[in-house]
């Protein structure tokens, strides 16, 4: 089946703003990170100028389940993703139904007993921070979810929401332009221009912009990006596959997943469906680069890792895709406007299959739609969230999969960081340099 996305690469542009001289701010990419940074800085009274290379969420953050979670999280992001579920909410009333934001509770359900213990665990976790997760026993999930799955009960966090990613981060981006944000689409960044180590604007395909403070929000482009400037950002992408289906009964309203695979309730009827926590690595140069940074991730998540010897052409970690580019012309980011990974048939067929035996009174889902996106994981898999060694640059990226949900706290946190201010949250889990300055690296929950 090939890639059929929420948000199709061939699409016509819909924010084709003409780029001003200068702005206070420039934010590279238009996901759900740098759409809400660019939101809130403007609200706070600054101007501000969104690139995007290609199209508004047309990568990750139209791509990914539509989750809109606390549970599960590194301690450190729980309390802007507290923050981000009341921003979610106050979107919500300024927009209305189109973001399908539903209060509709998230499960973790456990294959085995050492499953369900990790999950005990992480009630601390929760509890300290108020939130309403809990353990359900297999009676009780049972009775709520009957399968042949054989779980031996669940996480859940009833107050957990989803929403709709392939409508949502647009709106927000039309909700951006209303409040003074300049957005432009089909509008690659291609450098940085920097006088005595000061960002003092940026270069782009269609030219110039004067600005003293950069935010990269590029997703799995970041570390290209940064190397370009000099700027070593650890960084690899990992294919994820997922699925839409026809209309089904409505058997589940929230959002759960297993080892084998994931499913959530959507506002056309069906369900996303996705292979659980299994994804595909293309080995290129920057795996090798970051090889040791990345040792406690790969000897940890290796077995749900499928490697494959050569990302195609134009990727960000592609053998052939350059490292270094004069701002004067063409980028790797004009090569590729979108990427739109094939989604693996294998693993879409299995996820058919497994849903079938877990649920055999709904039988094999018929897939209306399937398709793949390229997740940026950082090494401990919890995201920069920082200034860099380059003042007036910024970086808001390595999201690693769950960054939708938290989107719209790391675009206030940003959008503190980059005035100057407060951002009121201990940040030093999300430093840029804590994988130069000798930091041992603390992988984030294995949930």
């Amino acid at each position: 089946m090939r890639a059929d996305p929420p948000i199709a690469p061939g699409g016509a542009p819909q924010f084709r703003a003409d780029l001003p001289e200068a702005a206070d701010v420039v934010v590279i990419g238009g996901g759900i990170a740098g759409v809400t940074t660019a939101l809130y800085l403007a609200r706070d009274g600054l101007s501000v100028v969104l690139c995007e290379k290609g199209l508004i969420a047309g990568e990750q953050s139209s791509r990914n389940w539509g989750w809109v979670r606390a549970q599960g999280r590194d301690e450190a992001e729980l309390p802007i993703m507290m923050m981000a579920r009341q921003q979610w909410r106050g979107l919500a009333q300024e927009i209305g139904e189109e973001l399908g934001l539903t209060t509709c509770g998230v499960s973790y359900l456990a294959s085995d007993e050492a499953a369900l213990a990790r999950y005990e665990a992480w009630l601390t976790i929760a509890h300290a921070h108020g939130l309403d997760s809990r353990i359900m026993g297999r009676a009780e999930l049972d009775g709520l979810l009957p399968n042949d799955a054989g779980w031996q009960g669940a996480l859940v966090t009833p107050s957990d929401m989803r929403a709709e990613p392939g409508v949502a981060v647009p709106a927000i981006a039309r909700l951006a332009v209303g409040e003074g944000v300049t957005i432009r689409e089909h509008c690659a960044v291609r450098a940085l221009d920097i006088s005595a180590g000061h960002v003092s604007g940026v270069i782009t395909e269609d030219g110039p912009v004067r600005a003293d403070r950069v935010l990269l929000a590029g997703g799995a482009w970041s570390g290209l990006f940064a190397g370009n400037a000099g700027i070593s950002l650890p960084q690899l992408s990992v294919r994820a596959t997922v699925a839409a289906t026809e209309p089904l009964p409505e058997f589940w309203s929230g959002a759960a997943a297993d080892s084998k695979f994931a499913f959530r309730r959507r506002a056309d009827g069906g369900y996303t469906l996705a292979p659980g926590t299994t994804h595909d690595f293309w080995i290129g140069p920057a795996a090798f680069r970051h090889s040791r940074s990345y040792l406690p991730l790969i000897r940890r998540d290796l077995s749900q890792t499928r490697l494959q010897i050569r990302a195609p052409k134009g990727y960000p970690d592609a053998w052939g895709t350059p490292r270094r580019w004069s701002a004067d012309r063409a980028s790797p980011f004009e090569a590729m406007r979108m990427l739109n990974p094939e989604p693996n048939a294998t693993a879409l067929a299995r996820l058919q299959e497994d849903f079938a035996a877990t649920f055999p009174a709904i039988g094999r889902p018929r897939l209306r739609a399937a398709w793949a996106g390229m997740i940026d994981t950082t090494p401990d898999q919890v995201p920069v969230l920082d200034e860099t060694t380059i003042r007036g640059f910024f970086i808001a990226t390595g999201l690693s999969g769950h960054g939708f949900g938290i989107g719209p706290g790391v675009g206030r946190v940003m959008a503190d960081l980059i005035r100057g201010g407060e951002s009121g949250f201990d940040l030093e889990r999300f430093r840029f340099a804590r994988f130069s300055d000798g930091s041992p690296v603390t992988l984030g929950p294995e949930l």
